[in-house]
């Protein structure tokens, strides 16, 4: 699920691919490379983690944990109630919800958005293409956007307000390098699209490991002009990944841990692999992201964007993404600082880290003498801040799980590997009233991966409510899970009162959820 997604870690110890590593790739089989690189590793490396355990020999201070500053306005949600409308589906967790298995759309689908001009839900599976569905009944769905079209392995997709499609990809390239395409589709009366190339990116260097997150999620800004695209890390917390000695002390580049801001209508502009001449492309939004697989436009106007942790029990965070901040990465994650960056880290001592995960496994968290001291004169932007109920699981310096919204604390944001994804907001007035927003406060859904391992309890694969609400320079929100039992959710479109939810694994189900 990573080159889709997330790439957080793209592989449990099973070998299991996550969404995030599905675009990721260079070739060991493009369909698992693309899987690992997008949800896993980034979030997508995608697995939750969350705060950080300061070792001992570590001058890192304990995780930042708060009590909450302010309570949520707003409607009390509906009580909990338990049903699973169809056998094998997801549990629905609230009264007034029905759940429709739309379609089958086949497994590893990775990325899904609702074209503004004809009403449609379009999907992407990268082995085929972009496809369009009828909701019907009965529900039908057809390739509308062959793979050919695009260079390389696609990855994402979004429409702007005048229906407009945008494909970015990923192709491997000679010296085991890749670059990233962002391709425009423009429809004609009968539904047929012409091809041409918005931007791409020049060759930048692969790590060849599960942390591959390449370029993946994008959103069009809400009067059309502008196109954001995740550029992901090629790390999982900013070590040294040389690809096997082809690269030399080689961690992210240029082209990685940025969120890019395009214009729509560019042609064929080329993104360098170099810091200063980006700045002066004005062409960098904002920076310090690990993996932004799932970005979207609040109804005031405020882009949001998940970023999944590493693969260690630092959290996955929601951010509001403004113009020139940075965001931590790779210094930070939530508000816990990495602790490899400090240069008595002793990896054996760090109670954040368990086995399962790829990049313990391969020994990449260890004392690093040269990590990069952060940007000077840089204040990093906090995460939205999580009140809870839901998604607030922690770890604390001395290794024990805890839940911070049990305890009266906040984190910022998620419970470490959830992987979240498929973020959007709450527009329509026919949802009832505890899920619309109250005064100036935002709703919005967001969807959970799954955790690929660790010992925290709360594994996700669920659909969680935010209510969020600004306090200061930033939002906090209550977070209430009304759905769980997905098989790997990875994307969502909102239609009216409808809530549309594609499932990566199993079959690659379709579901519509109602609120009455």
């Amino acid at each position: 699920m990573k080159t889709l997604l997330l790439s957080r870690r793209a592989r449990s110890e099973t070998g299991q691919v996550h969404p995030a590593g599905v675009v990721a790739g260079r070739g060991e089989e493009a369909g698992i490379r693309r899987a690992r690189s997008i949800v896993w590793r980034a979030r997508l490396s995608v697995w939750l983690l969350m705060v950080a355990v300061a070792a001992t020999s570590c001058a890192v201070p304990a995780p930042s944990l708060i009590p909450p500053t302010a309570t949520q306005s707003g409607p009390v949600l509906t009580p909990t109630v338990a049903s699973q409308p169809v056998p094998g589906g997801p549990t629905l967790l609230r009264a007034g919800m029905t759940l429709r298995d739309v379609i089958d759309v086949g497994s590893m689908s990775v990325m899904m958005a609702l074209n503004p001009v004809d009403g449609k839900l379009y999907y992407l599976q990268p082995s085929s293409g972009v496809n369009r569905v009828d909701l019907g009944p009965p529900a039908t769905s057809s390739l509308v956007a062959g793979a050919i079209n695009f260079p390389g392995n696609a990855a994402g997709l979004t429409f702007g307000p005048d229906g407009t499609l945008y494909v970015v990809s990923n192709l491997p390239t000679t010296g085991h390098m890749t670059r990233a395409t962002v391709t425009r589709g423009e429809s004609d009366a009968t539904g047929n699209y012409t091809w041409s190339t918005l931007a791409a990116t020049d060759p930048y260097p692969l790590s060849e490991t599960n942390f591959d997150h390449l370029y993946n999620g994008m959103t069009v800004s809400p009067d059309g002009k502008w196109l954001f695209v995740n550029a992901g890390a090629r790390t999982d917390h900013g070590e040294v990944e040389d690809a096997h000695g082809v690269f030399p002390n080689t961690r992210d580049v240029p082209l990685t841990t940025k969120i890019f801001r395009l214009p729509t209508d560019a042609q064929n502009l080329k993104l360098p692999n170099d810091d200063a001449a980006l700045n002066t492309l004005g062409v960098v939004y904002a920076r310090g992201t690990r993996n932004a697989y799932s970005m979207a436009f609040a109804p005031n106007g405020d882009l949001f964007a998940i970023d999944n942790g590493p693969d260690a029990d630092y959290p996955d965070e929601l951010n509001w993404i403004r113009q020139g901040l940075n965001y931590g990465f790779p210094w930070r994650f939530g508000t816990q600082d990495n602790k490899q960056q400090f240069p008595n880290y002793d990896s054996s001592q760090d109670k954040l880290l368990n086995p399962d995960f790829v990049a313990v496994q391969s020994g990449s968290y260890k004392n690093d003498p040269t990590f990069p001291k952060p940007p000077p004169g840089i204040t990093f932007t906090d995460p939205v801040q999580n009140l809870g109920p839901a998604a607030t699981q922690y770890r604390a310096d001395d290794g024990t799980a805890h839940d911070a919204a049990a305890e009266g604390k906040s984190l910022y944001t998620f419970t470490p590997h959830r992987s979240p994804l498929g973020l959007v907001f709450v527009t329509d007035a026919q949802l009832p009233a505890d899920l619309r927003p109250a005064g100036a406060s935002l709703s919005a859904f967001v969807l959970s991966f799954g955790a690929a391992g660790g010992t925290l309890t709360d594994k996700g694969q669920d659909l969680l409510h935010l209510m969020l609400t600004k306090q200061g320079n930033n939002y906090q929100a209550v977070t209430t899970q009304i759905a769980r039992g997905f098989s790997n959710p990875i994307g969502s479109v909102l239609i009216g009162n409808h809530l549309y939810v594609l499932d990566y694994g199993g079959k690659g189900e379709l579901w519509e959820i109602t609120f009455q």
